[in-house]
């Protein structure tokens, strides 16, 4: 894959994050942890991976905003462009010793999502995308599965934990997902599982309360590789409802019509 000048910054910076997590991922008991609220964890690898992100990217793009998971929003001189950054999703799963974990970078311009990359740093595995020039998982082409019935297909999602206000109507989604899947996976990184359906591992996904650092990238990676993502009304306002659906066009539909159904269950 010949990556623009955009997209060797982004990886430059995802990489260093990268790089920097895996050296506390063998440390993480000595890891001074904090509770931001239930079952959600900050860590000073999260901080100390986004402080990295943030001077790499920065360097580059000096006028570029940011959007970050741990220091919120930063205005840039330059209002069209910002970058959102994850540093470490699956925080949790970092934190118990789970090695399955990513930097997730994307450039957002004039409120579209036009780059994406996910780096998981312990499988050295980098998922990047800009648009109109396709999906690549390090320098070979990544396309979603062809699979065209649930029956046949392995679907993601992100169960609610406490503290959380929807569980009734995932568990009601689930049930109907459930009885229409070959399986359902909880693999704890939004980022990755929209970067493994990208890949084909995975055929979808649903998930009700992601931020938008959790799927931004991810997002652009999936239209690349042919796929489509859309909110559970099926439109494109996924920052604001905090919900997403993916997967090829079939699939997508099928997941879609069983969310719907689910959500409008008494």
């Amino acid at each position: 894959m010949a990556r623009s000048a955009l997209l060797n910054v982004m990886t430059q910076a995802a990489m260093k994050a990268g790089r920097a997590l895996t050296r506390d991922f063998g440390e993480i008991q000595n890891l001074q942890v904090s509770t931001k609220g239930p079952g959600d964890f900050v860590t000073s690898a999260d901080h100390k991976a986004e402080k990295i992100a943030r001077q790499e990217l920065g360097k580059a793009r000096p006028d570029f905003g940011f959007l970050m998971e741990e220091s919120g929003e930063i205005k840039g001189r330059d209002p069209q462009n910002r970058w959102i950054v994850d540093p470490l999703d699956g925080t949790s799963n970092f934190l118990h010793g789970i090695p399955h974990y990513c930097v997730s970078i994307a450039l957002e311009r004039e409120g579209d999502i036009v780059a994406g990359v996910i780096y998981q740093p312990l499988t050295d595995e980098l998922f990047a995308a800009e648009r109109g020039q396709g999906a690549y998982l390090n320098d070979k082409r990544m396309r979603v599965a062809g699979r065209r019935d649930l029956s046949d297909s392995v679907i993601s999602t992100f169960i609610p934990h406490l503290g959380k206000k929807n569980h009734k109507p995932f568990l009601e989604q689930e049930q109907l997902i459930m009885r229409e899947a070959a399986g359902l996976r909880c693999s704890g990184s939004t980022a990755l599982d929209l970067a493994y359906i990208a890949a084909g591992r995975m055929d979808g996904c649903w998930q009700s309360g992601p931020d938008p650092w959790d799927f931004a990238a991810g997002m652009i990676l999936i239209r690349e590789a042919g796929g489509f993502v859309t909110d559970f009304s099926g439109g494109k306002d996924m920052f604001s409802s905090k919900s997403i659906i993916a997967g090829n066009e079939r699939i997508h539909r099928a997941i879609l019509e069983l969310v719907v159904k689910g959500g409008q269950a008494d």
